[in-house]
């Protein structure tokens, strides 16, 4: 495992601490879980970005698309189930 060294502001130290005790942790799992969650969001975003590029270079390409109108009951539909 490698070290690196952050500074945080003292403000910011304090409410880390305080979050790390809620949590039952340390602050340095406290802030080793936090970066892991901001790394897999922005891992997430960067595959959906992928795949909408690749799925808009497809329509694109072929020229097929979902109707209007079919789009929008599908989605009133979606919305209304939740």
């Amino acid at each position: 495992m490698t070290t690196t060294t952050i500074r945080l502001p003292e403000a910011l130290k304090a409410r880390v601490s305080e979050a790390a005790k809620r949590a039952g942790t340390t602050a340095h799992g406290f802030i080793l879980e936090a970066i892991a969650e901001k790394t897999a969001l922005d891992e997430k975003r960067a595959d959906f970005k992928a795949e909408a590029e690749q799925r808009y270079a497809k329509m694109i390409a072929s020229g097929e698309s979902v109707a209007w109108d079919d789009m929008k009951n599908y989605l009133k539909a979606n919305i209304a189930n939740q």
